[in-house]
């Protein structure tokens, strides 16, 4: 069953790499111009190396494409062309500063005869900032971290960081006019909302002020002196829909979570499952989510089926403690307890971008495995799976077991994919 979990978890991951839907919608040259290349997010390493490839072995020019692109650390790929380089996530860095400045003068040179074309990916967001007003990296990255922290969803983390920003919320977009832009995105967010993806550089945000404003007040944020001066200024309001900047702007969604978790069924049904598929826009705290998704899965069987469980979507964490972990691994900890030792239900979660929370390092898990024997294994060997939870600890709780889902950074981003099967 742990293999089986793995398979379905596997299928939704290869569904959403680019190399299957990227290239289909890679647009013609420009006529005259040159091929402006942006790309950011953790499939922008990916997703350059397929683009370059397209039109360079298509015969243009080097000299008429020019280009940038960043991914998280460790998330690089060889690149023929176009520059790639690093940069921090979750938590930005100088290299993110770098890229984004990098991105906007690359933006700025584009002429009415040229094609900026914006890959983007989960990711962007850390990937390409560019602070505003008197907002030092430092207090981009303290805003960062009390975001992370509070528990908020990420639309509303996107809500205010776009207020801090020169690139985030559209800003890309005015930049690059003139010039003709189209952004292909890889979706990891609910809804597939255009606006969220890496922030969206290239896309009105309806979004506003009052809204950013709200969202500090209602978690309680401490943030900067600088960042609550920009929240107050209205003048930091991003362009909205009907702006001229975006006449001749274009975006598509060439990978969905929706794809990902239909993979993901149709691997699961082929192994006989009765599939019931929650959807692939969850949202809601990690640990309450599993403590519902385990019910289900005892009254299903219960009821005599053998079914699978999938859903996917972004799970939140409110850090209470001081442990590592992510929320696929909070989920099946939470999980783990919840099943209490039920035989007969394997649960896996993890993040299709290959990495769960941690540290910010490429080598940090995925997520987690639980079955019948996860409590019993971890009190063996001294472990308290209460506690564990308590402290947010769940990468300490599934370490020892060797129950951590480690697939190494998999070059795309559609968010969460969780599986439970159930035997009857």
């Amino acid at each position: 069953m742990r293999a089986t979990a793995r398979a379905v978890f596997d299928a939704a991951v290869a569904r959403a790499h680019p190399s299957g839907c990227l290239p289909a919608h890679l647009p013609p040259m420009p006529a005259t111009g040159q091929l402006i290349l942006l790309a950011a997010g953790k499939a922008a390493g990916s997703m350059t190396a397929l683009a370059e490839a397209h039109y360079l072995d298509g015969g243009v020019p080097p000299e008429r494409l020019l280009g940038h692109a960043v991914a998280r650390h460790g998330y690089e790929t060889a690149t023929r062309h176009v520059p790639m380089v690093a940069a921090g996530h979750p938590v930005p860095d100088q290299g993110s500063i770098d890229s984004a400045a990098r991105a906007l003068d690359l933006a700025s040179s584009a002429t009415a005869d040229d094609l900026v074309l914006v890959l983007l990916s989960g990711g962007g967001s850390a990937n390409w900032v560019a602070p505003a007003g008197a907002l030092t990296l430092a207090e981009k990255q303290a805003v960062n971290k009390a975001l992370l922290r509070s528990g908020a969803p990420i639309g509303e983390m996107n809500i205010v960081r776009k207020r801090l920003s020169r690139i985030k919320g559209g800003r890309l977009a005015l930049a690059a006019a003139p010039a003709r832009l189209l952004t292909l995105a890889i979706s990891d967010v609910p809804n597939d909302e255009p606006t969220a993806i890496a922030s969206g550089p290239t896309v009105p945000d309806p979004t506003t002020m009052a809204q950013a404003r709200a969202i500090v007040a209602r978690y309680g944020l401490d943030l900067p002196a600088a960042a609550k001066a920009l929240l107050e200024d209205d003048t930091s309001e991003t362009p909205k829909p009907g702006h001229p900047a975006f006449a001749r702007s274009e975006f598509r969604i060439i990978a969905r979570p929706t794809e990902a978790i239909a993979a993901a069924h149709a691997v699961a049904a082929a192994g006989g499952y009765e599939v019931h598929d929650l959807g692939a826009d969850l949202e809601g705290e990690a640990r309450d989510v599993a403590a519902r998704h385990a019910e289900l899965a005892v009254s299903l069987q219960r009821a005599g089926k053998r079914a699978a469980i999938l859903s996917g979507g972004e799970l939140t964490v409110t850090l209470r403690g001081q442990g590592r972990g992510g929320p696929n691994q909070e989920y099946a900890l939470a999980l783990a307890i919840a099943l209490a030792g039920a035989p007969g239900i394997v649960g896996l979660s993890g993040d299709t971008d290959g990495t769960d929370g941690g540290g910010g390092e490429a080598s940090d898990p995925a997520g987690a495995v639980i079955d019948a024997t996860t409590l019993a294994r971890a009190v063996a060997l001294g472990l308290d799976p209460a506690r564990s939870l308590a402290e947010n600890d769940s990468t300490g709780f599934f370490e020892p077991l060797g129950d951590l889902l480690r697939t190494g950074p998999t070059l795309t981003n559609v968010n969460d994919c969780r599986v439970i099967l159930i035997e009857p």
